[in-house]
């Protein structure tokens, strides 16, 4: 296969170099999901290395197969809030077996491959008003640069005013230089601005903890861990399909639909990756190769896969193409056998990548029209509970049932179609639940 005709890379104004740069900056940017998703999930009583194995094998098929069928510069992996969901929700509040969850799993996966293959999922894109896109683009772009800010200490819970600068110290110190070194390279255009900032900025942390403050962000943990395939195939197939565990299979399948649809959409207004008709590229294939994520996270031991937001990092770098998204994929598989050296790059180091990427992701709310009132207040609802409610799925339910009732109180209803009107029945069980 040659990928210089099979990703089209010319037709999409970029080349291997930038590829293979945009690859390992989402690479950089999404791979503490290989350490956290194991540490989050674990609790639940399942081995730590089983679903270290298991995190790295979803993410990395998972995004291979997104690069090569679908042809996205989109990364996969186990996605976070759904590993806190299955952990304390499912398994801890609903007292369900970790098995069983693993089947709850499966089976919304199965329902995806269904909505998708049937188009079914296309058809929910399509309902989803332009201004709600804007909205959820620039949302998205708020809620990674509020992360990138919160993984560097920057802004800090306080119980006074709910969030807070979190003062200057060693930590803060490194990312404010990394910012303005990442920043300045960006401006000045170099190639993979964004993966050697993130470098720099690793190695600006290594002092921290030697020479001044107390905690030590980097430290040598070894090299190699043998891979634990002790979680596959574990899964409960038949117990998850009682009538008890259907509310927690609809949960993972709503939750999962509206993160990866909304990543879909705000990645490919910002980016401008849309075809002739203005919805995102491949978006049958792209939504099929998600769902399959998530049936096989069920099956090889872990949450729901779903597209990462952090796959802006390496759009922002010029990635275009579906070779974008295995060139990352295929980073993952070495960690497999070699987790412990992510050690080395802390979360300090990526996040003046994050922050900035929120700067790339806003540029859709320039196409918001503010001036009508009744498309300014659910696509300014949608843009920013995405970041103060820490879901993307929250923002984009409410910015649409706003956006419902607005225009059918003001006899507006050719704006809101049927599909829509169903999203919203759906998005209001949801919340019920």
């Amino acid at each position: 296969m040659n990928p210089e005709t099979y990703f089209r890379l010319k037709e999409n104004n970029t080349d291997i170099k930038t590829e293979i740069i945009a690859g390992i900056t989402t690479f950089l940017a999404t791979m503490y999901i290989i350490v956290v998703n194991p540490a989050i999930i674990s609790k639940t009583g399942m081995p730590f290395g089983g679903i270290l194995t298991a995190t790295v094998l979803v993410s990395a098929f998972s995004s291979i197969m997104m690069g090569i069928y679908a042809k996205n510069p989109i990364v996969l992996a186990p996605g976070m809030g759904l590993n806190a969901f299955f952990t304390y929700s499912v398994v801890f509040g609903m007292g369900v077996k970790w098995e069983v969850a693993l089947g709850a799993v499966f089976w919304s996966g199965i329902i995806f491959i269904l909505l998708s293959v049937f188009n079914v999922r296309t058809q929910i894109v399509k309902a989803i008003p332009q201004q709600i896109r804007y909205a959820i683009a620039a949302g998205i772009g708020l809620f990674i640069t509020l992360i990138g800010f919160t993984n560097a200490k920057f802004i800090v819970a306080n119980p006074a005013t709910i969030l807070g600068f979190g003062g200057m110290n060693p930590i803060t110190l490194t990312f404010v230089i990394g910012l303005i070194a990442t920043s300045i390279l960006l401006v000045k255009r170099y190639k993979g601005a964004m993966m050697f900032g993130i470098i720099i900025t690793t190695i600006l942390a290594i002092p921290i903890g030697r020479l001044w403050g107390d905690a030590v962000l980097i430290s040598w943990k070894g090299i190699y861990a043998a891979p634990d395939f002790s979680l596959l195939f574990k899964l409960d197939l038949v117990n998850s399909l009682s009538l008890a565990i259907w509310p927690v299979i609809f949960a993972f399948l709503f939750t999962d639909m509206f993160d990866s649809l909304s990543t879909f959409i705000g990645v490919a207004e910002a980016a401008d990756l849309t075809d002739e008709d203005g919805e995102p590229k491949n978006l049958k294939q792209s939504l099929i190769v998600d769902s399959i994520s998530t049936t096989i996270a069920g099956l090889f031991g872990t949450s729901a896969g779903t597209s990462y937001i952090e796959s802006a990092t390496g759009i922002e770098e010029g990635g275009r193409t579906g070779l974008t998204a295995v060139i990352c994929g295929l980073l993952f598989l070495p960690f497999m056998f070699f987790s412990p050296l992510l050690s080395i790059i802390p979360a300090v180091a990526t996040a003046p990548a994050l922050v900035l990427v929120g700067v790339f992701m806003m540029k859709p709310v320039t196409g918001i029209n503010w001036k009508n009132l009744d498309d300014a207040i659910p696509a300014f609802l949608a843009l920013i509970l995405i970041p103060t409610t820490y879901s993307i799925t929250q923002g984009i339910i409410w910015g649409l049932l706003s956006w419902t009732l607005l225009k059918l109180a003001i006899g507006k209803k050719e704006e809101v179609p049927l599909m829509l009107i169903i999203i919203d029945v759906f998005a209001v069980i949801a919340l019920v639940l």
